[in-house]
């Protein structure tokens, strides 16, 4: 029998684990980008029941590399451009690895005072660096937290929408009235969940119409919208706009749908999960355009776009006044002095569940090892890699790009000759499914004007132009093949 492990034992083996890490990041490019197991291949290959004596940690690093890593799919590969990135940076592992040997449940202020103080001091940092406005400050009438992905950040921005248009009556008495939440057909499906969650029901989401060829909310339809709705005796909840939609990073106009907003008191809730850090760059700030002054939420991801690993969503408030009303329970057993005095944050309050990680940490070691030049500089690389590809696509006669690509994700579509659009689909879904085969690279696709396009995201820490070059040529060469037959 295994007894606790010693400091001694784990010191040894944390040097094991800190040297495998170094090692699969340092060599990651020979594996397969797309994990090439079968379903339950990985469940056959582990034992069915847990066992009864403890195992030489050597054994389960053994397994990690002779049964785990066959069924990754490699994110921090150079050649995934699947989905928005999940940077891993060594900073954030280091500063992960810190939270996890603290072991610190940071619900109440109280239960760990550093933990607290420290994400109040790096969510202040990362407003600042954004340009957000100071209301979203935690010294002003809103503030910041750390959520676990902007899904949890869209939630907690409409109960707090919610417990706002009802006068708190949704928190005492549950919904019993019609409340509507208004999207557009290219918003994340959280905020449907997040609907659902919340009691609105899918009834209760409002699909407004968009531009046809930008795919951005359009803030007159939205105004109809409402219109019809209070006509009808509902209750404007919220108004979530996206800041880069997952399809193909299309920008909501803000300003103008916070004009809408504010004309009917309606809470805009802005989700730029993953456009929101590009604002770090001067020059890409534009991308936050009138969330200063009309969005009463706003979450992006750290741990997509900036080097901080999964998970690290950071919401701000204009107000947190309805947050802590939608949220705020205080039995017995939480009470303290630090509490009832009223001098703190607990931020217990500004999320779903009690229980809390210290996922501070992690910001706070990416920001500090970086510093605001070495994220900029991360972020431009991106920007400038995807402005390249397009550059080729747009170039090339057997392929369409579908603008705009204002960030680092690239939409396009092969050209089929003399195929009708459903073959033409076809096709494109068959040169998506060769690509992620031959293991050198991860696409994914989404369809425009029902039509299926390929995603180019590139922002990995590992991607350089020479991945991005080869990517494209895979991409033309397996195109050709297709095209003819082979």
């Amino acid at each position: 029998m295994n007894a606790h492990m010693s400091p001694e034992e784990f010191r040894r083996h944390g040097r094991q684990v800190v040297d495998w890490i170094a090692d699969y990041l340092a060599n990651i490019e020979p594996y397969p980008v797309l994990s090439q197991v079968k379903p339950g291949e990985i469940r056959r290959s582990l034992p069915a029941a847990a066992p009864e004596r403890g195992e030489p940690f050597e054994d389960v690093l053994a397994d990690l590399d002779r049964v785990l890593l066959p069924g990754i799919t490699h994110w921090q590969h150079p050649g995934f451009f699947g989905y928005f990135p999940s940077n891993a940076s060594p900073p954030a592992i280091l500063g992960d690895l810190i939270s996890s040997g603290l072991g610190v449940q940071g619900m109440l202020w109280v239960t760990s005072p550093a933990c607290t103080e420290l994400e109040t001091v790096v969510v202040d940092w990362l407003a600042e660096l954004l340009g957000l406005p100071a209301h979203f400050r935690t010294d002003g009438p809103g503030g910041g937290v750390i959520q676990d992905s902007a899904s949890s950040a869209s939630l907690v921005a409409l109960l707090a929408a919610l417990h706002r248009a009802s006068g708190g009556e949704v928190a005492r008495d549950g919904v019993t009235r019609r409340y509507t939440l208004y999207v557009s057909s290219q918003t994340h499906s959280s905020l449907e969940k997040a609907a659902r969650i919340a009691g609105l029901g899918t009834a209760g989401v409002r699909i407004v119409d968009v531009d046809p060829d930008t795919l951005a909310m359009d803030p007159s339809r939205l105004r109809r919208l409402i219109a019809e709705d209070l006509a009808a005796g509902a209750v404007p909840a919220m108004v979530c706009a996206t800041v880069g939609t997952t399809s193909t990073t299309a920008i909501d106009p803000v300003p103008a749908i916070g004009e809408v907003c504010r004309e009917h008191g309606v809470w805009l809730h802005v989700d730029a999960a993953y456009a929101g850090v590009a604002a770090i760059c001067p020059e890409l700030r534009h991308v936050n355009d009138g969330v200063a002054e009309y969005a009463d939420s706003y979450a992006t991801n750290p741990h997509k776009w900036l080097l901080t690993n999964f998970d690290c969503t950071v919401a701000w408030v204009a107000d947190r006044t309805p947050l802590l009303g939608a949220l705020s329970i205080l039995p017995e057993y939480l009470r303290n002095a630090a509490t009832s005095g009223g001098s703190v944050v607990d931020y217990r309050d500004w999320q779903v569940p009690l229980g809390r990680r210290f996922r501070a940490l992690k910001l706070w070691t990416v920001i500090r090892w970086y510093g605001a030049e070495g994220l900029r500089a991360h972020i431009r690389t991106g920007v400038e890699l995807a402005r390249e590809l397009a550059g080729w696509i747009a170039a090339d006669p057997a392929f369409e790009l579908h603008e705009p690509h204002p960030l680092a994700l690239v939409c396009f579509r092969p050209v089929w000759p003399g195929l009708s659009p459903a073959d033409a689909d076809q096709a494109t879904m068959r040169l998506m499914e060769r690509l992620n085969a031959g293991g050198a690279l991860y696409l994914t696709h989404t369809k425009v004007a029902d039509r299926v396009v390929l995603r180019v995201a590139v922002g990995a820490a590992a991607t350089r132009r020479e991945h991005v070059e080869r990517a494209w040529a895979l991409i033309r060469e397996e195109r050709e093949a297709l095209a003819a037959g082979r």
